[in-house]
């Protein structure tokens, strides 16, 4: 099966959402691809094949479901927006599998899920081994990322355009750390594939965009005792609660740990106690959980049932400023 997407420029968009009776909502950031150059470097990072397994979050006007599906992928897309689920339906009717989230193992075609990405088990779409591409707004990107990574089956490759900005937070090298960086960097191998212009798309928005791609470690490059990860992030979690202060004086009030075992972790950790959270590294959050051993109950109420939930607040917004 061979689905070719129209010439991609901002003219063809535009007639398109015109043909269509769509216009682009401002409320779902809505800025469709329309430079062809940018495509096929998404294509390339991708790297699809016959019969790969890809989620697709938010196609929107198809042009790289388009690209994947002549390339033979199996592509499992996700979009919110009726009129564009519409749209796609009626484009790739000869590709469409029938059935929605029940749809068993299948080798080409395109499974299109209308709905929001995140009321969807998003590592249950797609049979691994899979691949996500994705052009992700900015206020979905952190808990995608949480959902994507922090969960399995994990992607054994990730291609999101996303705001250059948060590209920019999630590659952060140590001394930019944000928790958000320390979480995208112990599961993956991170890079900024290029940067992508306003004038790229239809409408141009107002903040450049960049292609980040990502690679997950293998499983067993990660802390294999669940509760201890959830220490990690605890722990994360409460030095960037004050990002700008001294380690030492940050974990001692943010943590029911005393100030004596803060101080000897930190020294056994090889970590100066007056350093900055976003000066460390992951390696060196790592080994400073390995030398502070067990938290206990955290003091603010976030262990238990809302481990999970907090730690999703924690990343969502972590480090605007």
């Amino acid at each position: 099966m061979r689905t070719r997407g129209p010439r991609v420029d901002a003219l063809a968009v535009r007639r398109t959402l015109r043909d269509a009776g769509i216009r682009a909502r401002h409320g779902l950031s809505q800025n469709f691809l329309a430079d062809p150059d940018v495509l096929e470097a998404i294509l390339a990072e991708a790297d699809p094949g016959p019969g790969r397994g890809i989620l697709e979050i938010g196609p929107g006007l198809g042009l790289l479901t388009g690209a994947l599906l002549e390339a033979g992928a199996a592509v499992t897309a996700v979009e919110l927006d009726h009129g564009l689920a519409h749209l796609l339906r009626a484009r790739f009717a000869d590709a469409l599998v029938e059935g929605d989230r029940d749809t068993p193992d299948r080798l080409s075609g395109l499974r299109l899920i209308e709905g929001d990405a995140l009321d969807e088990d998003l590592t249950r779409l797609v049979p691994a081994p899979y691949d996500v591409v994705a052009n992700l707004p900015y206020h979905i990107t952190s808990p995608v990322l949480h959902r994507l990574l922090g969960t399995t089956p994990r992607p054994e490759r990730l291609v999101l355009m996303v705001q250059r900005e948060v590209a920019q937070r999630i590659a952060a090298p140590p001394g930019r750390m944000s928790y958000l960086s320390v979480f995208v960097q112990y599961h993956a191998r991170v890079r900024i594939a290029l940067d992508v212009p306003p004038e790229a798309f239809e409408p141009a928005p107002a903040v450049a965009s960049a292609v980040i791609v990502l690679e997950p470690y293998p499983e067993d490059d990660r802390l294999a005792d669940a509760d201890v990860e959830d220490e990690l992030w605890r722990l994360v979690q409460a030095g960037f609660r004050e990002r700008r202060k001294m380690l030492h004086n940050v974990l001692t009030r943010q943590l029911p740990v005393p100030a004596d075992r803060v101080q000897a972790a930190l020294a056994a950790a090889g970590i100066e106690p007056d350093r900055r959270p976003q000066t460390l590294a992951v390696g060196e959050w790592l080994r400073l959980r390995e030398e502070l051993g067990a938290i206990g109950q955290d003091r603010r109420g976030r262990a238990g049932q809302g481990k999970a939930r907090d730690r999703r607040a924690a990343l969502d917004g972590a480090d605007d400023t």
